[in-house]
């Protein structure tokens, strides 16, 4: 018989897994839904000495005093902290860990990091612990849970009942660095991943493919996946799948991620267009590649008034997504994408920058916002560019880096354009500046242009902020020119050599080209 030990995630208890711990009983496994240290009325009374070690010690007790060789842990949001620290204490009786719309911390990682309002999160790590209460976090209110994380999916009455029953979170479980000895790794893991939250198993794909070292383990035999189509509550939204699903990751079945394929990565194949090579210079993380004569490699029907001889050239300044690990090889600015689209708006006649920000992890983002504006001003005064002329074009997750220019556009900013991207910060990534939310900013760039290049087959979590976008761009009647890419997928410039891709490209660049004009 299976044991499941079911851990919830920030102020909330036992009776949250309620209706899952009854299928799995009825499907004849042992279920043991458990209420940490001060959050519930059937757990052990907290104090303000409550933290992470102590609801890791809650559950190395449940473990040592259960009569079972082994136990799946199922550790949902910050449950999974307390989770991977009993993990480690115990890995001999631990059969699987669970990750149930949970991240992967490691050692010396807070739950702090959970937390979606960086106010909050700033708020939170000045907590003393020292007087009153203030060693208590309350529950959120019912119009504030999806800050948490995406409701989707819960009838309005059990979004009621989590709001009745969720109790103050003790700080210093969120603040406590999780301490780790590395025997966590030993036991086999699943991730479940939910899909209304921002998750999915092609986004871990993806991950993966872009080579960052610290997600190799995902790909081993022992680490499968699951989906879940609904929010980051499942357990209240669809307790029969959550519990079909705990019990076919014991059995050890699931996605597995492939650690190898005999072709190259999405990112590392050629470009969809056959663009020449054009004169390129390297300045610190900078790539600038120069404008030269139009030639049979571009479409015909480019119109030659385009090509600029002697400059000062416009330019098109290009913003890769992420995060990508320091470590990656080789770099945005290398890949054959980007480098085709610089090439492509070179061949038009502007000088086509690249560069490589430092968006190496989530809390990265105003870094980055930095090395773009650097990268800016650099290339704004550079005598061969027309300073007055210049555009932005963002990819996939740098889409939120686009707020900044949306929210402030400056006179020589004549166009943002972003392909594949991500416009809004996803529920899941609760360590996005909530001043990266281009959806906002967009209302405050009054008319400038925006070419947006989005395709039939992307990610749900991603076309989700793209809808919010241009709902937004409706309201404020922003200029917002959309280029579809029919069955089209993300990344699609280099894995769909389609003529409608083609096509797709081959517009965006001529209208970003267009709202360079003199």
């Amino acid at each position: 018989m299976t044991t499941f030990i079911l851990v919830a995630g920030a102020h909330t208890g036992g009776w949250i897994w309620q209706e899952v711990a009854a299928r799995l009983r009825e499907s004849g496994a042992r279920a043991c839904p458990v209420t940490l240290t001060g959050m519930g009325a059937d757990g052990p009374a907290a104090g303000p000495g409550t933290d992470l070690e102590t609801h890791i010690g809650d559950l190395v007790r449940l473990i040592d005093g259960l009569d079972a060789p082994e136990v799946v842990l199922v550790g949902h949001c910050y449950g999974i902290y307390p989770v991977l620290g009993a993990a480690d204490r115990r890995p001999e009786r631990i059969a699987r860990i669970v990750h149930l719309d949970a991240g992967m911390p490691r050692h010396g990682d807070q739950a702090l990091t959970l937390v979606p309002d960086g106010a909050v999160r700033e708020r939170l790590s000045r907590h003393t612990g020292a007087d009153g209460n203030d060693w208590l976090i309350p529950p959120p209110p019912l119009e504030a849970w999806q800050r948490w994380g995406s409701v989707a999916g819960i009838p309005a009455s059990a979004l009621t009942r989590l709001t009745e029953n969720a109790v103050p979170q003790p700080v210093g479980t969120l603040t406590r660095p999780l301490r780790l000895t590395g025997a966590v790794s030993a036991p086999p893991s699943t991730g479940v991943l939910c899909t209304g939250n921002g998750s999915s198993i092609a986004m871990v794909e993806g991950l993966v493919a872009l080579g960052d070292p610290r997600l190799r383990a995902l790909t081993e035999p022992r680490v499968t996946f699951f989906e879940l189509g609904t929010g980051h509550w499942p357990m209240l939204s669809r307790a029969d799948d959550v519990a079909g699903t705990l019990l076919r990751a014991a059995a050890g079945e699931g996605h597995r991620v492939a650690a190898a394929v005999s072709e190259q990565p999405a990112h590392l194949r050629p470009f969809l267009l056959d663009v020449p090579e054009r004169r390129r210079e390297r300045i610190g993380r900078v790539d600038l590649h120069f404008p030269g004569a139009l030639s049979d490699g571009l479409p015909a029907d480019l119109p030659d008034s385009l090509s600029e001889a002697e400059g000062p050239w416009p330019a098109v300044v290009f913003v890769h997504g992420g995060p990508v690990h320091p470590d990656v090889r080789p770099t945005p600015r290398n890949w054959p994408g980007f480098v085709g689209y610089a090439r492509l708006v070179a061949g038009l006649g502007a000088v086509g920058v690249m560069l490589d920000h430092r968006l190496h992890d989530l809390a990265d983002y105003g870094r980055a916002a930095e090395d773009i504006a650097e990268a800016v001003d650099l290339v704004r005064a550079d005598p061969r560019v027309d300073a007055d002329r210049v555009a932005l074009w963002f990819f996939s997750a740098g889409g939120l880096l686009s707020a900044d220019w949306l929210a402030a556009p400056p006179p020589w900013l004549r166009c943002v354009a972003a392909t594949c991207p991500v416009l809004a910060p996803m529920p899941n990534r609760g360590r996005v500046d909530s001043r990266f939310r281009p959806a906002v900013a967009l209302r405050s760039a009054e008319r400038l242009p925006v070419v947006l290049t989005r395709v039939e087959l992307e990610r749900a979590e991603i076309a989700a902020t793209v809808e919010e976008f241009l709902a937004a761009a409706k309201e404020c009647d922003a200029d917002v020119e959309v280029i579809d890419v029919p069955r089209g997928r993300h990344g699609f410039e280099t894995t769909d050599h389609s003529e409608q891709a083609r096509h797709a490209v081959e517009r965006a660049a001529r209208s970003v080209r267009g709202h360079l004009r003199g």
